[in-house]
């Protein structure tokens, strides 16, 4: 597991290719990045499986609830599978940009 912290965001990047034990990784060092926004990097993956991404669905709504963002990069994926509380982008630029998106509504009260 890789771990970059650039701001109010972390990104954190699968590095051993088994999606079960990346998520518990992520949701036992949870506490360590709760007060970031949080980028869920899942690019080096060629395919992945709706399961697979809904795994980290739990994770995604707890962190969305304490007003932080929560988004997954998946890089071939159908987006419409996916469930409307969940945010899945291509690229990590795109996740950047939701970021920032979501921080703005935010700070405006929405």
């Amino acid at each position: 597991m890789k771990v970059e912290e650039k701001g109010h965001t972390v990104s954190i990047k699968d590095t051993q290719g088994d999606i079960p034990a990346f998520l518990e990784k992520v949701t036992s060092g949870y506490n360590s990045f709760n007060n970031f926004n949080i980028i869920i990097d899942l690019t080096q993956y060629d395919t992945l499986a709706l399961q697979q991404v809904l795994s980290f669905l739990t994770l995604s709504n707890q962190h969305r609830k304490a007003k932080k963002s929560f988004v997954i990069v998946v890089n071939d994926f159908d987006f419409n599978e996916a469930p409307d509380e969940m945010t899945i982008v291509p690229t990590v630029l795109e996740a950047q940009d939701i970021i920032e998106m979501e921080e703005i509504e935010r700070d405006l009260g929405f």
